[in-house]
């Protein structure tokens, strides 16, 4: 029987979209000293690369953030506006049912956070079926540095062509790609749904 390639996602704006301007209105209006949005945005990314890979944790961020801006929520208040920037992509979701209806496996590999994957657990019920996860906090390690990649292959036990994976970010597709992986950038359902065809897989 013909060895069937593992497929692996890249999760956000892949699977699920996200905006981190609706966290980032939600914050200024409960900020003492609330800055630009811009600059919101510029102490939202520089948390995120320590806590995307698992450097601090989800409190350190909160109170970062607080001394920052004046943030008077809670702790819960501010999870719950950072879990609530998702929405699902419903062809690629199909997309990812039709892989698994024919046999693939299936993996999650994702430069992420322990909130955004406690919220996306509970709330979307296609992220139960994969394979596995390689989730960057979880590895300390951040796509598209080499050791995640390594992680993702030691977990699906292949390398190389047996590899097919989706991404939105050219910078990770080219981090598989000179591992030997066959890779896609994906930019609309569409167009990834007819390169994973163009690839000899049928969906």
């Amino acid at each position: 029987m013909e060895k069937k390639p593992v497929i692996i996602f890249d999760l956000g704006k892949v699977l699920v979209d996200f905006d981190y301007s609706i966290a980032a209105q939600k914050i200024r209006a409960r900020s003492t000293n609330p800055p630009a949005e811009a600059d919101l945005f510029a102490v939202i990314a520089n948390l995120l690369v320590d806590y995307e890979t698992g450097l601090i944790t989800r409190s350190r961020v909160f109170a970062a953030l607080r001394d920052a801006v004046g943030f008077q929520g809670s702790p819960a208040e501010f999870g719950d506006y950072f879990a609530k920037i998702f929405s699902p992509i419903a062809p690629m979701i199909e997309l990812h049912a039709a892989l698994r209806r024919t046999g693939h496996r299936t993996y999650i590999f994702s430069n992420t956070n322990d909130l955004a994957i406690e919220h996306i657990r509970q709330d979307y019920p296609f992220f139960q079926n994969f394979d596995g996860y390689i989730l960057s906090y979880e590895v300390k390690a951040m796509k598209p540095a080499p050791p995640i990649y390594e992680a993702m292959e030691l977990m699906c036990g292949e390398q190389g062509a047996d590899l097919i994976y989706i991404d939105d970010r050219a910078e990770n597709v080219a981090g598989g790609a000179v591992r030997g992986w066959r890779t896609i950038l994906h930019e609309t359902p569409e167009k990834t749904r007819a390169a994973v065809r163009s690839l000899g897989v049928s969906v």
